[in-house]
């Protein structure tokens, strides 16, 4: 299906127009197994055939720091804008945070040991920026030290490291000063990318810049359901360009010291019209420029989809010389 936040992007048709839902992905073939506490366990595999079953195929779990690690006021970690966001009343379902969350972070090696059990390769995990920095811009090595423990329990079982820079968990001290709002935001994240690829050079597998942007911009700036929940399209633009400045800033930090693969994670879906009228393909198109053209243009084709503009006239992307390229920096 779809995602539901394409949706608000079209109201400007006045509801003419339609997308068309997509069928669901059929479900993988489970197997039943056991994990050390001798309790059920459902190991996925890719069905028979698949190509998820080839040669070079990565077959893992991705997961996001604010989301998992719980132990949000431990070892020196600074507030985040989801701390800020969760603790503000009505933002989040009764009130829910990620101060507990999973315990990830005093159960790191439970969760390693059952994801080599579900018969994974690979794990995909977010690096919290508020838990590896201080609000000087210094490093706080107790956060450092609990990625290095979660790496050696990943080596150990076998599993290679895919590390994210920027799950959505911006220091709230740069919140403070702006935020996406702010360009220097872009340069705070590189220092950040350039001391992380610094650190752990040579430990990851790949390194991720952003997690889907898309989110972070428009979600948090425009629609206001993520944090920093603020709810003008004008802030939605100008958080995406300097979020990805930030990408293209930080993959230049990274290589500064790690050979490891960089890219970035858009969350794109796909859309068709949901019959041949014009409203329809209208809708798709500047559905597809918002929800996947929007990030993906400016890597590839050095400037934002011309269907926006239509969309939010009153929106701009405050682009300076030498920005686009940056930002094109190839992957």
């Amino acid at each position: 299906m779809a995602k539901a936040s394409v949706f608000p992007l079209i109201r400007p048709l006045g509801g003419r127009g339609r997308i068309a839902r997509l069928e669901p992905v059929p479900p993988c073939r489970p197997q039943v197994g056991k994990h050390p506490l001798n309790t059920p366990l459902l190991p996925i595999l890719p069905p028979a055939g698949s190509a998820m079953n080839g040669r070079g195929f990565l077959f893992g779990a991705a997961t996001a720091a604010y989301q998992i690690e719980g132990a949000a006021h431990a070892d020196g970690r600074v507030p985040s804008i989801w701390d800020t966001f969760c603790a503000t009343p009505g933002k989040t379902h009764l009130g829910d945070s990620g101060d507990v969350a999973c315990d990830h972070y005093h159960r790191y090696e439970q969760d390693v040991a059952l994801l080599a059990e579900l018969g994974f390769d690979a794990y995909r995990f977010s690096i919290a920026w508020p838990r590896v920095m201080d609000v000087d811009g210094r490093i706080n090595d107790r956060g450092i030290d609990f990625y290095k423990r979660l790496l050696d329990r990943l080596d150990a079982h076998g599993l290679s490291a895919w590390a994210t820079l920027y799950h959505w968990d911006l220091p709230q001290h740069l919140q403070d000063r702006g935020g996406w709002l702010n360009r220097e935001t872009a340069y705070r994240f590189a220092d950040y990318a350039e001391a992380m690829g610094r650190i752990f050079k040579g430990r990851m597998a790949g390194w991720m810049t952003l997690n889907e942007p898309f989110c972070s911009a428009y979600i948090g700036h425009a629609e206001g359901r993520h944090a920093p929940g603020l709810t003008d399209v004008r802030y939605g633009v100008e958080a995406m360009h300097h979020l990805l400045l930030g990408h293209g800033l930080g993959t230049i930090a990274l290589r500064a010291h790690d050979d490891a693969p960089v890219g970035l994670v858009a969350n794109v879906c796909a859309v068709t019209p949901a019959s041949d009228s014009e409203a329809d393909r209208v809708a798709t198109e500047r559905a597809a420029a918002s929800a996947n053209h929007w990030p993906l243009d400016a890597l590839f084709l050095g400037h934002y989809p011309a269907p926006l503009r239509e969309l939010w006239p009153e929106a701009h992307a405050p682009i300076r010389d030498g920005d686009m390229a940056v930002i094109g920096v190839p992957l």
